[in-house]
C-alpha cells in the first residue's frame, strides 16, 4: 500500500453533516467523491448542498467559479456501496454510531473495493478494533476521526486499531494533509485524544456546581475570564445540548471500567428528563430570549456600613510571589495593607493556598477562620479575582474582601469553601488527564496539545499549559485536594508526578531529558 496520495477516489458512507463535509474537503482537494446514503434523498440533498456551497465560496473569492465548478462536477453519487466503489483507493464510513452496524457495512465494503482500498471510520466513540474485526483484512483499516465542522475544523485524529497496518496510518496521514487537515496518529482507546482530554473541563465543571461551590453563570466566568477560556462549560453544554454531551460521559466512563476521574454528575440526568437541554430547547443551563443567552448579573458590591470602619488588610507571606504582588495592586489602590508577620486584632485576613480550602488554610496559619478568606494564587491577578470565605467567616469581612479585592475596577468572585477553588480544579485535572495520555501512549505529547487546543479550543496545550503553571505547583494541587478530599480521581498521573520531581518539561518524551 503507497503511503503517497496521488489523484484518487475517495468513497463517502453516510450523507450526513460529518459525511457531507468529508465529501466537502476531499473535493476541494482534488479528489473525485463517490458518496452514498442508506436514504437517496439525503445523498441528493448534499449533492445539491455541495454545489450551493462551492458557488458561496467562489462568490466570498475563496476559491475560482472555475474551480468551484469542477469541484461539484467531481461529486458522483451511488445508490448502495457496492461496485460504484470499486475504484476507491480510500472509503470513509460517516453512519450512525452503531456497532454492529459499521461492522456489517465494513464487511460488504470488503467485498466491492480491491485488495488495496483502504477502510476508514469515522466513528467519535467506538473501538476500531472492533469495527475491523469484522473484516477479513483489518490491516487496511483504521480510524479517521473528523470534528464538526469538518470544513472549519482542521484537525482529523488517525486512530490505529490493534491490527492496522503501519502503511494505512501512513496513508490517511498523507490524505489529512492534502485536505489541509492536521493529522494526529492516535491509539484505540476511549475517547480517543479529544474526548479523552475534554473530561477535565465540562465533567469537573459539574462537580463544582454540584458540591454547592459556586452557579453555573459564576463558574463561567471565572473560566473565561480568569483562566481565559473562550467559552464557559456551562455554555458549551447548553450549545452542544446536555444530552448528547450526557451520552459521552456515560459511554467513557463506561468504558473506561468506572475509573473515578471520569464519573458523571448526578446534576446531569434530571435535567435532561426535564428537557433542559440548552439552545435547542430554550432553556439550559441558561435562558434563551430569541436564541440569544441570557446572562445573570453578577452580585452587586455590598457597600460598607455607615459605622463601619476602614479594615486593613493583612495578607498571608506564605503565596509568594503572589502575596506580593497582591499586596502592591492593594497599596497602590489606597487600602491599608498590613506589613508585620501577625495580623492585627480587627483586620481581614487573606491567604493564598493551593489546592486547600479556605478553612484548612486559615486553621495551618492560626488565622481567626471567622476573619479570613482564601484568594487564588494559580493565575494573574489582573483579569477576575476570586476568593472563598470560610463557613464561619463573618458577613462583613465577606464584603470587605470584596471591596478590596476588587479596589482598582478588577471583577471579583467569592465562592463556598472548596479544596482548590474553581479554576485550580478544572486547570490540574486538563493537566492530569493530559499526562495520563501521554503516559498511556495513546499519542505522542506534542500531537495530544495540537490535537486539544484545535479540537477543544483551549487557549493552550494542556501539557504546555502544565509547564506554563510549572508543573510542581499542579502536582501540590491534586495531592492537596487527594489529601483533603480522600477521593481518588485526584491521584496524579506517574507522568506528571515524574516531571514535576525531575524539573522537566511534560512535553518530554521517554528517554529525551
Amino acid at each position: 500500500m503507497d503511503a503517497a496520495v496521488p489523484d484518487l477516489t475517495v468513497g463517502v458512507v453516510g450523507a450526513g453533516t460529518m459525511g457531507r463535509g468529508i465529501a466537502q474537503v476531499a473535493l476541494a482537494a482534488g479528489c473525485r467523491v463517490v458518496l452514498t446514503d442508506a436514504r437517496p434523498e439525503a445523498a441528493d440533498a448534499a449533492r445539491d448542498g455541495l454545489a450551493e456551497t462551492f458557488g458561496r465560496l467562489a462568490a466570498k473569492g475563496r476559491m475560482t467559479p472555475q474551480a468551484a465548478e469542477q469541484a461539484a462536477g467531481r461529486l458522483h453519487l451511488a445508490t448502495e456501496p457496492g461496485s460504484a466503489f470499486a475504484g476507491c483507493a480510500v472509503v470513509v464510513e460517516a453512519i450512525a454510531e452503531d456497532l454492529e452496524a459499521k461492522r456489517r457495512l465494513f464487511a460488504r465494503l470488503e467485498e466491492a473495493v480491491p485488495a488495496s482500498c483502504v477502510l476508514a471510520t469515522n466513528t467519535s466513540s467506538l473501538s476500531v478494533s472492533a469495527v475491523a474485526a469484522a473484516t477479513r483484512h483489518p490491516d487496511r483499516v483504521a480510524g479517521f476521526h473528523f470534528f464538526n465542522p469538518v470544513p472549519l475544523m482542521r484537525l482529523v485524529e488517525v486512530v490505529a486499531g490493534c491490527r492496522t497496518a503501519p502503511a494505512t496510518v501512513a496513508f490517511l496521514r498523507d490524505l489529512a494533509d492534502r485536505f489541509g487537515h492536521l493529522p494526529v496518529s492516535v491509539a484505540d482507546t476511549p475517547g480517543f485524544v479529544v474526548n479523552h482530554a475534554g473530561r477535565g473541563f465540562g465533567p469537573e465543571a459539574l462537580r463544582i456546581a454540584a458540591e454547592g461551590v459556586a452557579a453555573p453563570a459564576e463558574i463561567d466566568r471565572i473560566l473565561t475570564e480568569q483562566a481565559g477560556f473562550r467559552m464557559g462549560p456551562f455554555e458549551l453544554f447548553d450549545l452542544v445540548g446536555l444530552d448528547v454531551s450526557a451520552a459521552v460521559m456515560g459511554s467513557l466512563f463506561d468504558q473506561f471500567f468506572a475509573e473515578p476521574r471520569f464519573r458523571p454528575s448526578h446534576l446531569v440526568a434530571p435535567r435532561v428528563a426535564a428537557g433542559l437541554l440548552g439552545r435547542k430547547t430554550g432553556r439550559g443551563f441558561y435562558e434563551y430570549h430569541d436564541g440569544r443567552i441570557v446572562r445573570p448579573p453578577e452580585p452587586p458590591t455590598e457597600p460598607p456600613a455607615p459605622d463601619s470602619p476602614a479594615r486593613p488588610v493583612w495578607i498571608s507571606r506564605a503565596g509568594g510571589a503572589q502575596s506580593l504582588r497582591l499586596a502592591a495592586i492593594l497599596a497602590a489602590a489606597g487600602v491599608e495593607v498590613e506589613t508585620g508577620p501577625r495580623p492585627g486584632r480587627g483586620s481581614l485576613c487573606l491567604v493564598l493556598p493551593l489546592g486547600a480550602d479556605a478553612t484548612a488554610a486559615a486553621l495551618a496559619e492560626r488565622l481567626d477562620p471567622e476573619r479570613t478568606l482564601a484568594v487564588d494564587p494559580l493565575l494573574e491577578l489582573d483579569r477576575r479575582r476570586v476568593a472563598m470565605a470560610t463557613p464561619v467567616t463573618r458577613p462583613d469581612m465577606r464584603a470587605a474582601a470584596r471591596r478590596a479585592l476588587g479596589c482598582d475596577g478588577t471583577p471579583v468572585s467569592v465562592i463556598a469553601d472548596s479544596p482548590g477553588f474553581v479554576s485550580q480544579r478544572v486547570l490540574a485535572m486538563i493537566v492530569n488527564v493530559a499526562c495520563d495520555i501521554a503516559q498511556q501512549r495513546v499519542a505522542a505529547p506534542t500531537d495530544i496539545d495540537a490535537a486539544v487546543t484545535r479540537g477543544l479550543g483551549y487557549p493552550r496545550g494542556p501539557l504546555e499549559w502544565g509547564d506554563w503553571l510549572g508543573p510542581g505547583r499542579v502536582l501540590e494541587v491534586l495531592t492537596t485536594l487527594y489529601a483533603l478530599t480522600g477521593e481518588p480521581r485526584w491521584r496524579p498521573s506517574p507522568w506528571l508526578r515524574r516531571r514535576a520531581q525531575l524539573g522537566v518539561s511534560l512535553l518530554t518524551p521517554e528517554g529525551q531529558p
